[in-house]
């Protein structure tokens, strides 16, 4: 029987985790526009040892969304274990270590990117991890934690030594956060270290990109972050360039029925104020249609909206407008982890 690190050998796309961006509901639509493979927001060790209910919400996932791992975050090896056989009990396809994320919240803890400073606690956090998980576990990591630290490759070097079965690597490093331009070689520089599938991921904008990463670091798999966000079309795309097809692009009015389903399922399904949920989608909604023409004008409206009829009213407005090419010349501000 294939496993899920097999089909990782195999040219997969995956939607990367991103903090306040890749819930459930994204990754249900990106799953239905072609994602091999995903991966929950991260959740913290800490937190689910202290049963918090939010943790547990943020590792919870549906059938639609297999194969999925469950990401957990931590700098402590005996809550990073008990977070494992916690998050196992909902039966992931995975575990992943995130030993990436940027955010200052996560790294003050010792989690995320700040074990890329201290390459024996990484190595104690994996092991832990894969002794008590009941599934496959997986490591994120970045470049190192500055310039003056590059240590992805003997990172991973310890991460396969403690039995992870496969490593994504985001090559910029903390200190960078998504600021400069990742450096691919770095992934090609780990792929050439281990045995195990390397997932390749950082700015893969378009999916002209993915084959430029596939050619350029010999990666495995790619995953896709930012990319993706209000263009979940980018992993049909990916799939059918590796085919040797020409993508088709989604219509100005697929876009916006794209954008008012995304914002219909988060207000079926998330309890509490509509308007809060208005709110909070603001962003997504702008990103469906960000390089279309008229979006500029249109964005400080869409941002003004606080009900779903007057969304609706403002992106009705981009069905009549004329398609182009898609640039995702896109701002991602305030994305809290890697992507």
């Amino acid at each position: 029987m294939a496993t899920l690190q097999d089909g990782l050998r195999q040219r997969w796309v995956a939607l990367a985790p991103v903090a306040g961006i890749t819930n459930s509901i994204y990754r249900r639509i990106c799953k239905r526009f072609g994602a091999d493979y995903a991966v929950t927001e991260l959740v913290s060790s800490d937190a689910l040892g202290r049963e918090s209910l939010r943790s547990y919400e943020l590792a919870r996932f549906t059938e639609v969304e297999r194969p999925v791992a469950v990401q957990i975050f931590g700098g402590d090896p005996g809550n990073m274990a008990r977070a494992a056989v916690l998050v196992g009990e909902l039966h992931p396809d995975a575990i992943d270590i995130n030993m990436g994320c940027p955010a200052r919240k996560v790294v003050r803890n010792a989690g995320g990117s700040d074990l890329l400073r201290d390459l024996p606690r990484l190595a104690h956090v994996v092991r832990a991890v894969v002794r008590q998980s009941p599934v496959p576990v997986s490591v994120k990591i970045r470049a190192g934690w500055d310039e003056g630290s590059i240590n992805a490759v003997e990172a991973a070097h310890i991460i396969e030594s403690e039995g992870a079965q496969w490593i994504t690597v985001h090559p910029r490093t903390r200190r960078q956060g998504f600021g400069g331009a990742a450096r691919w070689e770095i992934i090609g520089a780990v792929k050439q270290a281990v045995r195990i599938p390397v997932i390749g991921n950082g700015d893969i904008v378009r999916a002209e990109d993915a084959l430029r990463m596939f050619g350029q670091t010999g990666c495995d798999s790619v995953m896709i972050g930012r990319g993706s966000f209000g263009y979940p079309w980018i992993f049909a795309h990916v799939k059918t360039l590796l085919a040797g097809g020409t993508p088709g692009l989604p219509s100005a009015h697929a876009r916006v029925e794209m954008a008012l389903e995304n914002l219909r399922l988060e207000l079926a399904e998330t309890e509490g104020d509509p308007l809060h949920v208005v709110r909070r989608m603001r962003k997504h909604l702008a990103w469906y249609v960000a390089d279309l023409p008229g979006s500029k004008e249109l964005r400080p409206r869409i941002f003004g909206a606080e009900t779903y009829d007057q969304v609706e009213s403002i992106l009705r407005r981009f069905e009549a407008l004329e398609h182009t090419d898609p640039g995702r010349g896109v701002s991602f501000a305030a994305i809290s982890c890697d992507a």
